[in-house]
């Protein structure tokens, strides 16, 4: 027991440099799509009141029923560490009086949610949504918008081959119809379903169609489908946005099964994967559809909405695979520093400092007492200029200037080191 206290709790897991690095690639290529299309920035707290997720995201929602992590204050409130950010979405817009605001209202996130799940390859306990949400308008183009900007996020940090899985799931005027059609059939073949799904027959059985169970794969493939059973607008409002798809030439496939594991969605719903034999062990890197009649559920107007999320560790998975091992910033250098004895060391520091005022970037090994190992080092590092401070030097402020190629050097008094090099580079 011990020992687990000193490592991450199960699900959860440390961020290195490269984890960083791409995560900061795909917020700051998302912020550049959303300011061209006029979305704003939004974050709302870590932690909600309980109710908001077990109203808006779902009651019998796997998230509610077994992922939450729920806290309750010293003054008695229930709190819950956000699962998803939609419901906050939702929230802050009734709160803040959004409703006021010119249509549509148009926002984007980025940060930490937490859902205690099983942990597998690409799913943690604590990862990264980022998000686009168009709210006040039930528009078609908003659902193409909010895909389109995924699909420009997406290719422009490395992901090419991209396909985007649909499917309308209707709406409360024509849901009711296929909810009964599907019951009834699943109810026929209730013996041969996973336990899990003899669960949700009872309380979510579009979620049936979403499980990946192989008995449940087989019985779900004669199960009636949902495009057969939507009203009028329904029907009208899907086949606009195929259309738009199309003329973006964004390739998508038709998905009968899919339904998303929210029970806030309503006709739209769609998840983007990469097209590849990786990207399908990866899974949906995006997910997300409208949402029509959530800021009404929460006591809002009745307000359209769609919007998405992107699993930032999903994504950092497949770019990381790709990648051969990163280099250390001491492989990328034009100039290297190295530095003999203990006032060259000080010296080197100093002139360390003064080089990056200039935005000069430079290699060092100050750690080093062997001037040949830095030197090794340096050359290494295919470095153009090592600047050499040796005992004499560092008396005489001074360094060595030696050009790594041809193995020429002069000596620079130590305040025209920038200068030289600059002239030089």
């Amino acid at each position: 027991m011990a020992k687990d206290i000193y490592q991450t709790p199960t699900g959860m897991h440390d961020l290195f440099a490269i984890d960083i690095d791409l995560l900061e690639k795909i917020e700051n290529n998302a912020r550049k799509i959303a300011d061209f299309y006029g979305f704003e920035r939004f974050e709302p707290p870590l932690l909600e009141f309980t109710h908001l997720f077990e109203k808006g995201t779902g009651e019998f929602t796997d998230i509610v029923e077994k992922e939450m992590y729920n806290l309750k204050t010293k003054g008695g409130d229930l709190l819950t560490l956000r699962p998803e950010y939609t419901p906050s979405i939702a929230r802050a817009y009734i709160q803040h009086g959004m409703q006021n605001l010119p249509k549509p209202v148009k926002l984007w996130y980025c940060g930490p949610v937490f859902r205690h799940e099983r942990p597998q390859a690409g799913r943690f306990r604590q990862f990264h949504q980022l998000g686009f949400e168009a709210l006040g308008s039930e528009q078609a183009v908003l659902d193409a918008m909010i895909v389109q900007m995924f699909t420009a996020l997406l290719q422009t940090i490395g992901v090419k081959k991209i396909l985007v899985q649909v499917n309308c799931i209707g709406d409360s005027q024509c849901r009711p119809a296929f909810r009964k059609s599907l019951v009834g059939y699943f109810r026929a073949r209730s013996a041969s379903l996973c336990p899990t799904c003899k669960t949700r027959l009872k309380k979510n059985p579009l979620r049936i169609l979403d499980c990946k169970e192989e008995k449940c794969e087989k019985i779900k493939k004669g199960a009636p489908q949902i495009l057969d059973y939507l009203c009028k607008e329904c029907h009208n409002h899907f086949k606009s946005f195929l259309e738009i798809l199309e003329e973006l030439e964004i390739p998508y496939a038709l998905n009968p099964y899919l339904v998303r594991g929210l029970d806030y969605y309503t006709k739209t719903v769609f998840e983007i994967e990469e097209d590849s034999e990786a990207g399908k062990m990866q899974g949906a890197l995006v997910g997300g559809g409208r949402y029509d009649g959530l800021i009404k559920l929460l006591g809002g107007k009745d307000t359209p909405a769609v919007g998405g999320a992107l699993g930032a560790e999903r994504v950092i998975g497949l770019l990381k695979n790709r990648m051969s091992k990163k280099p250390t910033p001491e492989q990328t250098v034009k100039i290297f520093l190295a530095q003999v004895g203990e006032l060259a060391r000080r010296k080197a520091l100093k002139l360390f400092e003064m080089l990056r005022q200039a935005n000069l970037q430079v290699g060092e090994a100050l750690h080093k007492d062997s001037l040949s190992a830095q030197l090794k080092m340096a050359d290494k590092a295919c470095a153009q200029y090592t600047l050499i401070i040796g005992q004499r030097e560092a008396l005489d402020n001074q360094v060595i200037i030696r050009e790594m190629k041809s193995g020429r050097q002069k000596i620079v008094d130590m305040d025209k080191v920038v200068k030289e090099l600059k002239n030089n580079i």
